[in-house]
């Protein structure tokens, strides 16, 4: 497919200070401080309450009169003081977005620490921060570096599991992880500001998607061990859990089981499903599009196009090259246009995609599906995650024929 520079007008992703509120509003004790003009503060506490914590967003009354007038710093720490007498706040972070002056405030000038709450500015500006899975590991990196006691001494057999994930993946992360010897396991993002303390003193850290890059440095930096890859799909299931050995020094035995057990798993759902057939198109804006297309191809499904909105890293280096030489077409910091061409070019039979491209390709007669709603938010990964995932996926391929006749009847 031929990319057309010039008619590219439609990046596809949520406002980056997004990804970095569903981290912070989530940290039990948190109340943030959002420092933007009155249009964000509407936007971004209507996603906030909707997909990330449900709690309220305080911020100081921007208008252009603070802002050209001066006094933006005084009415910001005032704010942060009044947050600060409610007891039950143990932290405030202050997040800056990418209005010319609040992008550009000097975190000199705001307290460490107030009462019983520490104050973190935490910087998500869209000039700098492409996406929103991005700027969630910006919100990481930024609580590691103030929080993470990283020159204490690393505990034995301890792993971080880094990326936000369905409560049962963590569950059965957890209790694989167990089986196989972990002693402790830190998940990140977390609930609980302790977790980014201990994260410091971990020996391993298992990177589950590939945006986490400046938080994977900052462990790289101080010797903790990094673990590529997720168990989304049979082949990686058993060389995930087999890194996860490798890194933390593990029985090699125990290890190798557990490994063939849980692949051999993922393998007897991919054979309930072997009846599956069809063209299908993967262009979601979360960052996790590629390990999904690997368990679409493991499953015998044909994945010609594939798009995210992350850019092509070391980190996902493995899937892109896995994806590439099985034939689907990747795009990275993708366009609108361009996947509403792949749609048009291969003319699939399901399409999984961010809802303006769901729109285009139901106006087509073509299924289509919220990559957000119907992807992120389920299970994904062992063989749990590859029978939902391939559950959802057969029965919305057994709908080609409605969308079609729906089509064909209103056309009529």
């Amino acid at each position: 497919m031929e990319k057309k520079g010039c008619d590219m007008l439609h990046p596809q992703s949520m406002c980056p200070a997004f990804g970095g509120l569903r981290v912070l509003t989530r940290i039990d004790g948190v109340q943030v401080c959002l420092v933007a003009d009155q249009g964000c503060l509407y936007g971004l506490t209507f996603v906030s309450h909707f997909y990330a914590a449900r709690k309220s967003i305080v911020s100081p009354e921007l208008m252009n009169v603070q802002i050209s007038g001066g006094t933006m710093i005084d009415d910001l720490r005032r704010t942060i003081e009044e947050i600060a007498r409610d007891p039950a706040v143990r932290f405030i972070p202050v997040v800056s977005t990418c209005v010319a002056e609040t992008a550009g405030i000097a975190e000199e000038l705001l307290p460490r620490k107030i009462g019983n709450a520490e104050v973190l500015l935490v910087r998500l500006p869209a000039f700098q921060i492409r996406t929103h899975p991005e700027a969630k590991d910006v919100a990481v990196a930024t609580l590691l570096k103030r929080f993470a006691g990283f020159s204490r001494e690393k505990k034995a057999k301890s792993l971080v599991v880094l990326g936000e994930i369905f409560p049962v993946d963590a569950m059965m992360i957890g209790a694989i992880l167990q089986k196989i010897g972990v002693e402790s396991v830190i998940a990140l993002p977390g609930t609980a500001l302790e977790d980014y303390i201990e994260a410091g003193q971990v020996e391993a850290c298992a990177v589950l998607h590939p945006f986490y890059e400046r938080s994977t440095a900052l462990f790289e930096e101080h010797g903790v061990k990094i673990v590529k890859g997720n168990p989304i799909g049979a082949n990686a299931t058993a060389q995930w859990i087999r890194r996860i050995g490798e890194a933390l020094d593990l029985d090699v035995a125990t290890v190798q089981a557990v490994a063939e057990e849980e692949s051999q798993k993922t393998r007897d759902v991919l054979a309930r499903f072997n009846h599956l057939k069809g063209k299908v198109i993967v262009a979601g804006y979360e960052g996790n599009e590629l390990p999904v297309v690997r368990l679409l191809l493991e499953a015998g499904l044909e994945v010609p196009y594939a798009s995210t909105s992350i850019a092509r890293n070391a980190l996902g280096e493995e899937d892109h090259n896995v994806l590439s030489m099985l034939g689907t077409e990747i795009r990275y910091r993708k366009y609108l246009e361009e996947d509403m061409q792949a749609v048009i070019d291969y003319e699939p039979d399901l399409v999984i995609g961010t809802t303006s491209l769901d729109s285009f390709a139901k106006e087509r007669g073509i299924p289509a599906i919220y990559y957000t709603n119907n992807i992120s938010a389920r299970p994904l990964f062992f063989a749990a995650g590859a029978a939902t995932v391939l559950g959802m996926i057969g029965g919305l391929l057994g709908k080609r024929e409605v969308f079609r006749n729906m089509k064909e009847y209103f056309e009529g």
